[in-house]
């Protein structure tokens, strides 16, 4: 379930010619594509579905989970594409409640709808959206995941798995009662507004010691810090008494019986991860904290190649491919 794994989409990314204005083309860990549209002048496009969420909440998440993507490369998502399309018989009046919820989030962020497509078809089963935000901004402004710098801070923001654990008390509302206690779970239910970094990544963006970032969506912190070290041709080491997991996570650790590499893989959709230079991290902890945005320093990357994990009882290899427990929890 979600996207492919580094190997299978680098097999697919193959497939695709690139070309001269095409500075930053599709590649495994980046969730944006820059283009260049004249001189130092580019074009920043990501470009993600929305399937599988509650439907009241399906036109705010398609909106951020891409405008998030564009903002996480320094850059004011502007402009967006959206498509609509359900099974056949969808009522119209699903597409328009839909469709001005979407607007209210495009409101929100300062986007303008540019064009899209509704229509319903044979073969679906339930409501999906594809959203393609685009901004625009000089080259120098760009940051791209692949800027982690040896000594950089990795930066986290908000908590770790609130996306698991705010669909499943929304999904498997039983036992999440059981879990979490019934008014806990269901104040958890309701939330959803966390599932976006726009705000958070546009403001440290301008701090010129923030060198990458990357939001922490499927696959967790496994696949986000990978990726990023991957692109940067870094190592890192992170501390694991510092990661910032809510205490509702450590009652689903223990009920679902998850291993280390469940939790690290734990789909946090809204949390980010940067790179930062030691110097500038006072100042970036401190914008966050006028934000009202949680945040905390979790590691450390180096040139050094390998990626480790320590804890309590030592170092450990970190786990080189997710396994994102998002489907055992919320199904």
């Amino acid at each position: 379930m979600g996207k492919l794994g580094p190997k299978e989409l680098s097999a697919v990314i193959r497939c695709i010619e690139g070309g001269d204005s095409i500075l930053v083309p599709p590649r495994p860990g980046f969730d944006s594509g820059v283009h260049r549209i004249d001189h130092d002048l580019c074009l920043v496009i990501s470009t993600d579905p929305c399937v599988g969420v509650p439907r009241r909440w399906f036109g705010w998440l398609l909106i951020n989970y891409t405008a998030s993507d564009v903002a996480v490369f320094g850059v004011r998502p502007q402009f967006c594409t959206v498509n609509l399309i359900g099974p056949l018989r969808t009522p119209t009046r699903v597409f328009e409640t839909v469709m001005r919820r979407t607007c209210q989030a495009t409101e929100e962020l300062g986007m303008q709808i540019v064009t899209g497509h509704t229509g319903t078809y044979e073969g679906l089963r339930d409501l999906v959206g594809v959203c393609t935000a685009y901004g625009l901004a000089p080259f120098k402004d760009i940051i791209t995941p692949a800027g982690a710098r040896p000594g950089d801070r990795i930066l986290c923001t908000k908590h770790i798995g609130l996306e698991t654990i705010a669909t499943f008390s929304q999904m498997r509302t039983s036992l999440a009662g059981k879990l979490f206690g019934k008014s806990e779970a269901a104040r958890i239910s309701q939330q959803f507004r966390f599932q976006s970094c726009v705000k958070e990544a546009l403001a440290i963006s301008k701090i010129p010691g923030v060198h990458a970032m990357h939001d922490v969506a499927e696959g967790g912190l496994v696949s986000a810090l990978n990726e990023m070290a991957e692109a940067s041709k870094m190592g890192f080491s992170l501390d694991f008494a510092s990661l910032p997991f809510p205490s509702e996570v450590d009652l689903i650790v223990r009920h679902f019986r998850l291993s280390k590499n469940e939790l690290l893989s734990m789909s946090s959709t809204g949390t980010l991860v940067a790179a930062l230079d030691p110097h500038d991290e006072r100042r970036v902890l401190r914008r966050l904290s006028e934000l009202k945005i949680s945040s905390c320093i979790v590691g450390t990357f180096s040139r050094e190649r390998k990626r480790r994990v320590r804890n309590k009882l030592g170092e450990s290899a970190f786990p080189d491919r997710p396994q994102d427990p998002f489907g055992k929890i919320c199904r």
